[in-house]
């Protein structure tokens, strides 16, 4: 049930900025809720094809995003991956892959997907309180969010983090692929018609380009104790 009291900590950004982990250990640290906007978006992405709906397909996805049930395990906030279930069935390493990203991104663009997903990421916002990890948290889910944080880093080192991320899993991956990836996924989140990513009003822009996780972590806590 959602809770119009619960404080919020949208946290923004492009692909590999650091978004994710550093959600992960913000709530961690305040015994906050989190909410992995992008899983979302992967688990549509990995349904539809599953089911063999083209992934152009807003109204099909959007339908049966409303037939299925999610549920995020997040009891390990300072591990990268997340564990989530679908219709009961436990999720995690084969929402991470480079596929799953790219079919997030393509339906992350359709219209009727991303309003199916709206009131299901506004129910997260429960007591204490909620760290929104996302593209659109600050300016579409959660507008009067407390605290808007956007991170962002280079093309180049957000490529150098997802590379180092998928040979540590045994995953060969091309840098130069991974670069040319990053750069076509924020072509199309930047210039999508409904919700692209953006800058949100108030937001607070932290290039985490030559920061390290805790550094950024340590960023995101003193703006919520300053606020």
């Amino acid at each position: 049930m959602v809770d119009r009291d619960a404080s919020v900590i949208a946290i923004d950004g492009p692909s590999a900025s650091g978004k994710g982990t550093v959600s992960k250990r913000v709530a961690g640290r305040l015994g906050f809720h989190l909410l992995d906007s992008g899983a979302l978006y992967r688990i549509a992405g990995f349904a539809a094809e599953e089911r063999h709906i083209d992934l152009d397909d807003g109204p099909s996805i959007a339908a049966m995003l409303d037939r299925v049930d999610i549920m995020f395990c997040n009891d390990d906030l300072e591990s990268q991956d997340g564990v989530v279930y679908l219709d009961g069935r436990r999720l995690g390493p084969e929402l991470r892959t480079e596929e799953a990203g790219h079919a997030a991104s393509r339906v992350a663009k359709l219209p009727e997907v991303r309003a199916a997903l709206v009131d299901r990421q506004r129910a997260f916002q429960r007591l204490p309180g909620l760290v929104a990890d996302g593209r659109d948290m600050g300016s579409v889910i959660f507008p009067q969010a407390e605290l808007k944080i956007y991170l962002d880093a280079s093309p180049e080192e957000r490529a150098k983090r997802r590379y180092n991320q998928l040979k540590v899993k045994g995953i060969d991956v091309s840098l130069t692929a991974l670069l040319a990836d990053i750069e076509a996924r924020d072509e199309r989140d930047r210039n999508r018609e409904t919700a692209p990513l953006a800058v949100a009003p108030g937001a607070h822009v932290i290039d985490t380009s030559q920061m390290g996780i805790e550094e950024a972590v340590s960023a995101v806590l003193e703006l919520w104790r300053s606020r």
